[in-house]
């Protein structure tokens, strides 16, 4: 009989040793809000991070339909990534849900990825015959990816509150990840020299960050208002100022109106960009920056 206890004891203690060995070697469990924090959370995070995202890429980040799956994501995440600046509030709605202290405000997994942005376009006042204006200023700064050294400190920082034992490891990833970007925004900018001050029509008011970053200028949008169809009336004006002011290009996204807007850029004698079609069709540290060239290719080849 003791002989048999021994044994159960060994046994007990081989388990409960390869389960130790198991949980030191488990991922963080990372939930973002959008797939660009998705892509830049996996280039800091690396091997040590699992990341799902709650929005994909073809699916519209301003108002999002909350459901009990992405509740069930946010229950076993260790942090969640926020975009901030209102795009997102969606994300409480599940976070209450989730019934997860770790990522409820003031959590140690919480992680708003527009800390130190410079936020554009912030309004001076708001009222709802703007449309769908955002009080704390443009909350697309993701797009820009000038923006990457913040966001991308700010997810270090929000990671190793997570897993203090992996700060070195997320600081490394985040200084191989922004000498990669670096290479390519200096081949980015370049491209872009010829075209400085081209203007640019845009479905929603997606790429003010974007455009600032490469000296494009945004000449209108198809959208009357942010988030309120275009009018007849509108399109028409929009039209007549493009073909006077000759602009090129005419930007949507996977879920624009795209037939509405290859329209509008036919009848200005413009050309459609599809941007951000690549958004969440890639994972892994490479994804921003693959999704990045594809908009830059894209939008040249329109303005050309």
């Amino acid at each position: 009989m003791r002989r048999l206890n021994k044994v159960v004891l060994v046994a007990l203690c081989a388990v409960l040793l390869s389960s130790g060995v198991a949980m030191a070697a488990g991922k963080l469990q990372v939930v973002a809000t959008i797939s660009d924090l998705k892509a830049l959370t996996e280039a800091v995070g690396g091997d040590a991070v699992d990341v799902a995202v709650l929005a994909r890429g073809n699916q519209n980040p301003h108002d999002l339909e909350v459901r009990p799956s992405q509740m069930i994501k946010l229950r076993h995440a260790d942090a969640l990534v926020l975009n901030g600046l209102e795009l997102d509030d969606w994300a409480h709605v599940a976070v209450q849900g989730s019934n997860n202290p770790r990522i409820i405000p003031g959590g140690i997994g919480l992680i708003d990825a527009s800390r130190g942005i410079p936020v554009l376009e912030v309004p001076g006042r708001v009222d709802r015959s703007m449309g769908d204006v955002h009080p704390s200023g443009n909350p697309h700064y993701t797009l820009d990816p000038g923006m990457a050294p913040i966001i991308t400190q700010n997810i270090a920082d929000g990671l190793s509150r997570a897993a203090p034992d992996q700060r070195a490891l997320f600081e490394r990833n985040r200084r191989d990840f922004l000498a990669r970007l670096d290479a390519a925004m200096g081949r980015w900018t370049k491209s872009f020299e010829s075209l400085h001050g081209a203007k640019v029509v845009v479905y929603h008011a997606d790429w003010v960050y974007f455009f600032t970053r490469f000296g494009l200028r945004q000449a209108g949008t198809i959208e009357e208002r942010p988030g309120i169809p275009a009018t007849p009336g509108h399109l028409v004006q929009l039209i007549r100022q493009m073909k006077d002011e000759q602009v090129k290009a005419v930007v949507c996204e996977p879920w624009s109106d795209r037939e509405l807007a290859a329209k509008v850029a036919q009848e200005a004698g413009a050309k459609l960009a599809l941007l951000n079609a690549k958004l969440g069709t890639v994972s892994g540290p490479e994804a921003y920056l693959l999704t990045t060239e594809a908009n830059v290719t894209a939008l040249i080849e329109a303005l050309r």
